[in-house]
């Protein structure tokens, strides 16, 4: 549109141009290219003599000067400000001999994205540019969404290196981001576009409210997500089977992706690695650090570096030598070769809608994966999870059930035809013979379909089955959880006599019990590797208040989720 004059001010004695039209709300706001402005400034110094209140006439000094029609300076003392910057667009304005620019910015994208824009560390809090939800001053046969001008220079020093990053975040849509490296004088590209995200359709409302993801490590963690007994190593791990709320009640990974979203959304006050969620962006560098000050270098530390143009600042998220220190007692170390990542948008990754393809550096606690998810590791390795499954016994009673899940061998029966507990799976290798047994070895490899903590049985001489949690295995041990709150002596092999003790000789019998112990809710379930299949046997029985009569069968773990619900047939 041309310049609305009558929304234009200029005052003769201190060299003013003033925008008094109605603002970005109003009923009728006008807007102007700088040329157009140019022209009109021009259009009065060649008055014969000035009327109203545009004090500017051929006897005043020069207002404007023009380099192309994108790029417009003010001269002779003449100034703008910022709300009269918000009212001209397609351009730059300069002025006060350069020490003050406005830059153009266009943005080539759908009408009604939402664009946020980054500036010296801070997304900038008032987006006048998106007029009334769409784009302010669009051309939409240019497919322009929208035109406006940013300030980039003052008091004669560029911002930030008149560095710009552009984002549209708007929840239900997909998330994009676009930087400028440094204006240059005129128009500067965004390329900015969302459209619906078809895995991101749940209400703002309802993920706001979930609870059930936590953050377990923050900082240089170690993850075996390809569970090859190699930890990769990650700046995070977010557990998405928590169980530390109540919603959702069964979160998946889409789950996780949507909420991430909601963590760093438009408008977000949500803060992520010590920063707001609408500013976190994921690891943008790696930088080598070295002639280190004395100290630690915390994470999320901030950090700063540099001055004038070369200033910039940062947040530490995974220091993997704590020798060093940053903004908290201003130590230092010297920053040698950097890399710059490829960053994600939603910093999370992308989302199949049944998978996670993971952004650089992001771990997972490695059950809540499947073979279907990737993740990436800090050396920058795509890493693929193999397939964990998990099986759940569900029709409990909490607090009354007993469950036992079993190996089976696929065709062995009890006398009364029931599937038979495979007791013999494995063989203790050596004697037990003293208390508080740490660690119990079989002769055997231990099955890699193993699940990652849970029970054994292990036999000792007096036929007992001793109940025996443990904490992890690998190859053919099995490490105690000691501190497992039911333990009691279950691990106590000295068979002094009078004790109630006894041992175990090399070759008893142990086996995996896959599930083993009181309902503490509907269902129980466990999650092991699987590829293949093992055949299992589920025994759940109730001699309580409500007793039922024994609930058994053979069952199956596969390579994909399974459900077996108890019968429950009354024995009252």
């Amino acid at each position: 549109m041309a310049i609305v004059a009558a929304d234009w001010t200029i005052t003769r004695s201190t060299k003013v141009i003033a925008y008094i039209g109605d603002d970005h709300s109003g009923s009728a706001p006008s807007y102007a290219t700088v040329i157009e402005f140019h022209r009109w400034l021009q259009g009065l110094a060649d008055d014969a003599v000035a009327s109203g209140d545009d004090e500017l006439d051929i006897t005043n000094i020069d207002p404007s000067r023009r380099s192309t029609d994108n790029i417009i300076t003010l001269i002779n003392g003449y100034t703008i400000g910022d709300n009269e910057a918000e009212h001209l667009y397609d351009g730059s304005i300069i002025y006060d001999g350069g020490d003050e620019i406005y830059d153009g910015i266009v943005n080539f994208g759908n009408s009604d994205v939402q664009i946020q824009i980054i500036q010296n560390g801070a997304v900038l809090t008032d987006d006048w540019w998106n007029y009334d939800s769409a784009g302010l001053n669009p051309n939409a046969t240019a497919g322009i969404s929208h035109r406006f001008m940013i300030k980039t220079r003052t008091g004669g020093t560029d911002i930030d290196g008149r560095r710009l990053i552009g984002t549209c975040r708007r929840f239900g849509f997909t998330y994009a981001e676009f930087s400028i490296n440094g204006t240059a004088r005129g128009n500067n590209v965004l390329a900015l576009t969302d459209s619906d995200d078809l895995n991101n359709n749940t209400i703002v409302s309802t993920v706001a409210a979930w609870d059930q993801f936590e953050n377990d490590s923050v900082g240089y963690v170690d993850i075996d997500v390809d569970n090859n007994g190699t930890d990769e190593h990650y700046y995070s791990q977010w557990d998405i089977t928590a169980d530390a709320g109540t919603d959702p009640a069964s979160p998946t990974i889409n789950d996780f992706y949507e909420y991430a979203k909601w963590l760093t959304m438009d408008g977000s006050a949500q803060n992520l690695y010590g920063l707001n969620g609408e500013l976190f962006r994921g690891i943008t560098h790696q930088v080598v650090i070295t002639d280190l000050d004395s100290g630690d270098w915390n994470q999320p530390e901030a950090l700063s570096w540099g001055s004038g143009v070369t200033a910039g600042t940062g947040q530490l998220l995974i220091p993997n030598a704590n020798t060093i220190t940053g903004a908290t007692n201003s130590a230092t170390g010297t920053a040698g070769t950097v890399t710059e990542r490829t960053i994600s948008k939603p910093f999370c990754g992308a989302s199949t809608g049944s998978a996670i393809i993971g952004s650089y550096g992001l771990g997972f606690v490695e059950t809540d994966l499947t073979s279907s998810d990737k993740v990436t590791d800090l050396g920058n390795n795509v890493i693929t999870p193999p397939n964990y499954v998990t099986n759940t016994v569900a029709g409990l009673v909490s607090g009354e059930d007993r469950v036992l899940v079993g190996p089976w061998d696929g065709s062995s029966t009890d006398v009364n035809g029931d599937p038979a507990i495979d007791k013999d799976q494995l063989s203790l290798s050596g004697n037990l013979t003293s208390e508080n047994i740490s660690s119990i070895v079989v002769s055997e490899a231990i099955p890699s379909d193993t699940p990652s903590s849970g029970v054994i049985r292990v036999t000792d001489d007096n036929g007992y089955e001793r109940w025996i949690p443990y904490s992890s295995w690998d190859a053919s041990t099995f490490m105690v959880n000691t501190s497992h709150g039911d333990i009691g002596d279950n691990n106590d092999f000295n068979g002094v006599d009078g004790s109630g003790t006894y041992q175990a000789t090399s070759g008893n019998d142990v086996w995996i019990a896959y599930i083993d112990k009181l309902a503490t809710a509907t269902s129980e379930s466990f999650t092991s590797v699987q590829s293949g299949s093992r055949s299992l046997v589920v025994i759940v029985r109730d001699g309580a208040g409500t007793p039922i009569k024994q609930f058994i069968s053979s069952w199956s773990q596969t390579a994909s989720a399974s459900t077996i619900n108890a019968i429950r047939t009354t024995d009252a």
